[in-house]
């Protein structure tokens, strides 16, 4: 079964091996104005003082695990913009993403490899299917879809939304890895190799005071729990469970998302 709005879905995993190990970051301090009384943020450990080029090498010296890839999903479009800041406005508390790519053999930080993501907004909708999870509201095909290369330390840094919940599945965002594309003149990228395809996961605990904040307390689709995904297997960050950092004191002040994405490269 395929990642369906509809139901819970539960597809074999595809063939290419990858390795997820959690590292941990400093979250950027960031103003927020919320839309409506927020929840308070669930507390979390304070994180490490970590710079970008220190990343590597808490990643080389970590243990490389190998787990299986997930499901892309039907919600998949090509071509997407190549950009750091993918949401275009869409409501939300903020979601800074902060991923590592490295070599899944030796740990070595992967420069220069796009990393592209792509996840339904608070109500639930993806662009490009707008209406899918019951809701009316602008489709550009755009929002909440993009990626960025990673830098001379393998850190690809996102600036997305906290994402919402549709029938069947549990809160999460897709991404892939490519390496050696070519950026076009519309600000998109072709050719490559893909190395990996996963998904990111949150924890229940931020998911569940984030669902009571606006606007994701309008959206009225039943909520799956990590719990009952038929994809996350209860694997951590081996399984793609994000650190999340609290950028303030509410859970609409948003959250720095971290996870080092080993990639099997040969």
């Amino acid at each position: 079964m395929t990642d369906s709005p509809s139901k819970d879905m539960s597809e074999a995993p595809l063939g290419r091996r990858t390795v997820l190990i959690a590292t941990g970051v400093t979250a950027a301090a960031l103003a927020v104005g919320a839309a409506a009384p927020a929840a308070p943020a669930p507390a979390l450990a304070p994180a490490t003082d970590v710079a970008d080029d220190a990343v590597p090498a808490a990643a080389a010296a970590a243990v490389c695990t190998l787990t299986k890839e997930m499901t892309e999903g039907p919600y998949y479009l090509d071509g997407q913009l190549v950009r750091a800041d993918v949401t275009e406005g869409k409501a939300g508390a903020p979601l800074k993403l902060v991923l590592t790519v490295v070599d899944d053999d030796t740990c070595a930080a992967i420069s220069n490899a796009l990393v592209e993501i792509w996840h339904c907004d608070a109500l639930g909708e993806y662009s490009g299917f707008v209406g899918n999870n019951g809701h009316s509201e602008p489709d550009d095909g755009t929002f909440l879809r993009g990626g960025v290369l990673t830098n001379a330390s393998g850190v690809a840094n996102i600036t997305t939304i906290y994402p919402g919940w549709y029938r069947g599945r549990c809160v999460h965002i897709h991404v892939k890895v490519h390496t050696g594309v070519t950026l076009t003149s519309d600000g998109s990228f072709t050719g490559g190799r893909e190395l990996h395809t996963g998904q990111l996961f949150c924890s229940e605990t931020i998911t569940t005071a984030m669902a009571k904040v606006s606007p994701y307390s309008t959206n009225k689709v039943t909520r799956t729990t990590l719990a009952q995904d038929s994809i996350y297997d209860d694997g951590g960050a081996s399984s793609g469970l994000l650190t999340l950092t609290a950028l303030g004191s509410t859970a609409s002040a948003g959250y720095t998302g971290t996870l080092t994405l080993g990639v099997e490269t040969s």
